[in-house]
C-alpha cells in the first residue's frame, strides 16, 4: 500500500516544525540561564530593580543554577589535599601502628600515591594525569622506566618479610612493588605491569619480563607487542588493564590471591588511592557481610575518598611521611633500595637478535658487577620518540587530540 504524498509531506512537516520548536526552547532556555547566572553572581545589594524581578520570574533556573554551584563546591573540596598537623599526625600513626600488630591478617591496598616520590604522577591529585587534561593542561610526557621503589614500597617489604603483611593489592602498573623485592606470590597486580608481556596461546601463558616498558605500541582494545613467543611464535601481548576494560589475566593480575586475602582480612591498609576504581571491586570489600563482621579500614590519603565514612581512621598525610612514622613506632629499620639486589635483572628474558630493534623505549641498565641478560644490551633504536603510547601515553594522547580539536 503506497503512502499518501499529501500525508507524508504532513508528517515530515510536522517532525521538522516540532524540532525547530524544541530547538527555539532550548535556546531560550540557555538565555535565561545566561541571564540568571550573571545576575546571581553580582552582589546582591548591587542588583537593579529588573535584575531582581528577573531572578523572581526565573525561580526554576535559579534554583537549577545555585544545585549546579553547590555541586561543583563539594567536588573541589574532595579535590582538595588536607595535611593533618603534626601532633596529629603522630597520634593516629600510633593508632596505626597498634592496628598493625593486632592484625592476624593485614592486607594492604596500593594507589598511585605511594609512587609520586618517584616522580610518577598520580591521576586525580591536583597535579594528576587526569585533573590537568580536565583543565585543558597538556601532560608532560617522561620515561616511567626510570623511576626506582620508594620509601612507601620498601616499607611494604619490610612489613611482608616481618610476618605483618599477607598480601598486598595494587592499581599501579609501573612494578615498583616488584622491584622492591616484594614476592609475586604476596603481590596482585589488578591492572598490569609495565615490565611484563605475555603470550596467551601458551597453555599456561607464558610471561616474559623485560627490562623496559612493553607498552610502546598498545592502547585500549589494542595489546599487542610486536614481538613473538619464542615457544610458539604467537604475538606477545601486554598485560595492562585499562579504563573500560575486564582484566582476565591470571599473572600478574592475581585475582585469585587479591580475592582470598580480602577474604581473610582483619585489616585494611589503603595507600594513596582515591578508591575510586577500588570501590567498584565488590570481592576487595566483603560488604556482603554485617558491618560488625568487616576487616577494619585505615585509609591514609592527602583527598577524599568514598570509603572515608567507612574507615575507622583517616590519615592525611604523605605516604612516605606516614610510613616512615610507622616503622619507627613498630621499630622495624627501613632498607635502601638497592638495584644489585632488584629482582627484575634476574627475572627478565633476553630479547632475540631479531628483537633488539623492536622497541624504542630506554632499557634499565644493571649494576656493576651484575651483567645484563639482554642482547646486546637491549639497546633501542636510534629513532627515539615521545612516550605516546602505552598504559601513560594513551591518557596524554587523549588530552592532545581534544585540545588540537578545539584549535581547529
Amino acid at each position: 500500500m503506497e503512502e499518501d504524498p499529501e500525508t507524508g509531506n504532513s508528517a515530515r512537516t510536522e517532525r521538522k516544525a516540532l524540532e525547530k520548536a524544541k530547538i527555539l526552547q532550548r535556546e531560550r532556555e540557555r538565555k535565561v540561564f545566561r541571564l540568571v547566572g550573571r545576575v546571581l553572581k553580582k552582589p546582591e545589594a548591587e542588583r537593579s530593580a529588573e535584575e531582581a524581578a528577573a531572578l523572581l520570574l526565573h525561580r526554576e533556573a535559579v534554583d537549577e543554577l545555585c544545585r549546579r554551584q553547590i555541586r561543583r563546591n563539594v567536588l573541589k573540596r574532595k579535590q582538595e589535599e588536607v595535611f593533618d598537623e603534626a601532633d596529629e599526625l603522630k597520634s593516629k600513626v600510633k593508632q596505626l601502628a597498634a592496628a598493625v600488630k593486632q592484625a592476624n591478617h593485614l592486607v594492604v591496598y596500593t594507589g598511585a600515591g605511594i609512587s609520586t616520590a618517584a616522580s610518577i604522577p598520580d591521576y586525580r591529585g591536583p597535579n594528576g594525569v587526569w585533573t590537568q587534561l580536565q583543565k585543558g593542561r597538556t601532560v608532560s610526557s617522561s620515561d616511567l622506566s626510570k623511576a626506582a621503589p620508594t620509601v612507601t614500597h620498601m616499607c611494604i617489604r619490610m612489613l611482608h618479610k616481618e610476618k605483618l603483611l599477607k598480601h598486598v593489592v595494587s592499581q599501579n602498573c609501573d612494578g615498583l612493588h616488584l622491584r622492591s623485592g616484594l614476592p609475586r606470590q604476596a603481590l596482585s597486580e589488578l591492572h598490569g605491569n609495565m615490565f611484563i608481556e605475555v603470550c596467551t596461546s601458551c597453555s599456561p601463558a607464558r610471561e616474559f619480563v623485560r627490562l623496559f616498558d612493553v607498552t610502546e605500541r598498545t592502547s585500549l582494545h589494542r595489546h599487542g607487542t610486536g614481538r613473538r613467543c619464542s615457544h610458539c611464535g604467537s604475538e606477545l601481548r601486554d598485560t595492562i588493564v585499562h579504563f573500560g576494560e575486564r582484566g582476565t589475566l591470571e599473572q600478574p593480575l592475581n585475582w585469585k590471591g587479591a580475592a582470598e586475602a580480602a577474604n581473610e582480612a582483619d585489616v585494611i591498609l589503603c595507600l594513596g588511592s582515591s578508591l575510586k576504581v577500588l570501590k567498584k571491586y565488590a570481592c576487595l570489600w566483603s560488604m556482603s557481610r554485617p558491618a560488625n563482621k568487616r576487616p577494619k579500614l585505615y585509609i591514609v590519603n592527602l583527598q577524599w575518598t568514598p570509603k572515608d565514612d567507612l574507615a575507622v581512621l583517616k590519615i592525611h598525610g604523605k605516604c612516605d611521611d606516614v610510613m616512615r612514622l610507622l616503622m619507627e613506632e613498630l621499630n622495624i629499620q627501613i632498607p635502601e633500595y638497592d638495584r644489585a639486589e632488584d629482582p627484575i635483572f634476574k627475572l627478565a628474558t633476553p630479547l632475540r637478535p631479531e628483537e633488539v630493534q623492536s622497541h624504542n623505549r630506554e632499557v634499565l641498565a644493571a649494576p656493576d658487577g651484575l651483567e645484563s641478560p639482554s642482547v646486546e644490551n637491549q639497546q633501542p633504536s636510534e629513532e627515539t620518540s615521545s612516550l605516546q603510547g602505552g598504559w601513560f601515553g594513551r591518557g596524554y594522547n587523549k588530552g592532545r587530540r581534544k585540545k588540537k580539536k578545539k584549535a581547529a
